[in-house]
Formats: structure tokens, sequence, C-alpha cells
């Protein structure tokens, strides 16, 4: 396989905003390539910590290698949904910083084994660790509904129906099991008028909802920042890198849950509730990358950070 090259998204922002320090206890929920992590570790220096997570082995085994010279780094193969578990591991209690990078990476999207890209010639797969489901068993064994469901809801497809009609069409001649071939089978579901208009490829909505079935990416999101705001430090700060819709929506309605102060109905004279706001937003629109990152690195295109920072338990 040829070597990809890893370039860590919004890393000085991430940096800007997290404002790791001298002696800093931070979780990494996303490893990857261990960008972030190196940038971070060397400013929270020998006395502080870092516990990072990712659940892809090989990613694991590049990013040890390049961050051996740090002994303060412990990693753990887990999703960042087990959050609580690895920390309580640790005899952690509250940590002063959180960052999850929720982007597919290079190594993974470059690798043909993988599955991941419409763009070469491999096995449908799309597991980032070790799921027991691939990409060709959704393919191949879900029903029609349900891959309409997923295209639609995770892809925000609106060819979904046709495109789940046309996969359970050709299946039913040979088991679907290629990239490049379920890429033509999902072109070939789509009016012409509307592949000419589309600025992406015309395959990217339906690699990315079956990228999210397999991996269980929203649910996971959804049981990740719960947990990251429990172990948080008051003052401390959690970001999150999203990279598509629905991500980013996860995120911003959890910011708008735990940012809120009162919660009784707007006709009661006094508040009855006593509910305090949780957390503050550190920037009122999500942080992107500039015209150079994206020039230099165009895969980051779509990248949004938005940071929250917890101000009480």
């Amino acid at each position: 396989m040829k070597e990809s090259k890893h370039i860590s998204v919004l890393l000085k922002e991430t940096i800007s905003f997290l404002r790791p320090k001298e002696g800093d206890v931070f979780v990494d929920g996303t490893l990857g390539l261990g960008g972030h992590a190196e940038a971070i570790l060397e400013l929270i220096g020998k006395k502080g910590k870092y516990i990072a997570l990712d659940r892809d082995p090989q990613a694991i085994k590049i990013a040890k290698d390049r961050l051996k010279k740090y002994k303060n780094m412990t990693v753990y193969q887990a999703n960042f949904d087990q959050l609580k578990d690895v920390t309580a591991k640790e005899g952690l209690g509250k940590v002063d910083g959180i960052l999850i990078d929720l982007g597919v990476s290079s190594l993974q999207i470059d690798s043909e084994e993988r599955g991941f890209s419409f763009k070469k010639s491999g096995p449908l797969d799309m597991r980032m660790g070790d799921s027991d489901i691939t990409a060709a068993d959704i393919v191949n064994e879900y029903s029609a509904e349900e891959l309409t469901g997923i295209f639609r809801d995770f892809g925000e497809e609106k060819f979904a129906k046709q495109i789940a009609k046309k996969i359970v069409e050709k299946r039913k001649e040979r088991r679907i099991e290629n990239t490049l071939e379920f890429r033509d089978i999902v072109l070939s579901a789509l009016p012409e008028k509307y592949k000419s208009i589309l600025k992406k490829d015309p395959a990217t909505k339906v690699f990315q909802a079956l990228r999210v079935e397999v991996n269980e990416e929203l649910e996971a999101l959804g049981g990740f920042l719960p947990q990251a705001l429990s172990i948080l430090k008051k003052g401390g700060r959690l970001a999150v890198i999203s990279f598509h819709s629905l991500e980013d929506r996860i995120v911003k309605d959890f910011i708008r849950s735990q940012s809120r102060g009162c919660l009784c109905p707007r006709d009661f004279p006094v508040c009855r509730c006593g509910n305090k706001p949780k957390i503050k937003v550190i920037a009122s629109k999500p942080v992107v990358p500039s015209e150079e990152e994206k020039k230099e690195n165009p895969r980051s295109r779509s990248a949004k950070m938005r940071v929250m920072e917890k101000i009480a338990d």
C-alpha cells in the first residue's frame, strides 16, 4: 500500500482553542495518526498526561511509532464512546481538555483493502475497527426499505429509494463485493441531469451513509458527548471536529441543550426549575479551515470545529 501523506485538520485552531499547558491532562478520542496528539504532548510536557483512544489498530501502530518518545501517553484500542470506561481504568478524575476528530484518515481512505473510497477498486468493507458487519453485508442483505432509510437518513440522498431499488435488482445477479462496481450501480440509478449539476462525486453521499451505518458513528457520537462533559474539569474544554451535517447537528444540539439556563415555561413569572447552564460556547460560529489550509489539504474543506467550556457540574 502506498503511504499516505497525513495532514492534521485545523491543527493551529485546535491548539489555540484547547489551550494545552504544562502539566495538563488531555484525552484524545480519535488518535488517528497522531498529529493533534504530538502538538498537544509538546505543550503539556512531561508533567502532563495524554490518554488516547482509537478503534483502528493500524492507525494505533503508526501513531505509537511516531510518538514513542512521549512516555506520558497511554493508548487504548477503543471507540470514543467508551471514554468513561477508559478513564476509569486510568484512575483519572477530571481532565483539562478533550479532543475528537470525526474524519476518516488518509490512511483509511487511501487503503484499497479498506474499501472507503469510490475512486479505488477494493473490497466493499468500510470498517474502522473490528465491527462484525461490512458494507458488503449491508448492501447484499438489507431490504430495499432499510437501504433507503440508510441512504436518506445518513447520506441525505434525495434518490435514496431509486438507488436501493437498483441495488436489490443487481444483487440478484451476483453478490456486490467491489467498491467500483458498487459506485457504478449507484450512478446508474441517478438521473443524468442530477449527476451533471453535482459538485461532488455522485456516489459521495451513499458511501458516507454506508460508512456511518457500518461503524455506528452517530450513535457513538451521541454517547460520547455527555461522557466527555462529565469528566471535564470546570474551565476544561472540549473540541469536536466534524465533517458532515449530521455529525455537526448532533454536536450543535448538545451544545444548545447544555448551555441553556431556565427550562420553565415562558409564562412562569419566576424560575422554579433551577436549571443552570453547564457549558459556555467558545466560538459563536463553527471554526472552519482557512483558504490556505483547504488549498494545502482539500480533504479539510468540509471540516467544522465546535468548542465548549464547562462552567458547572
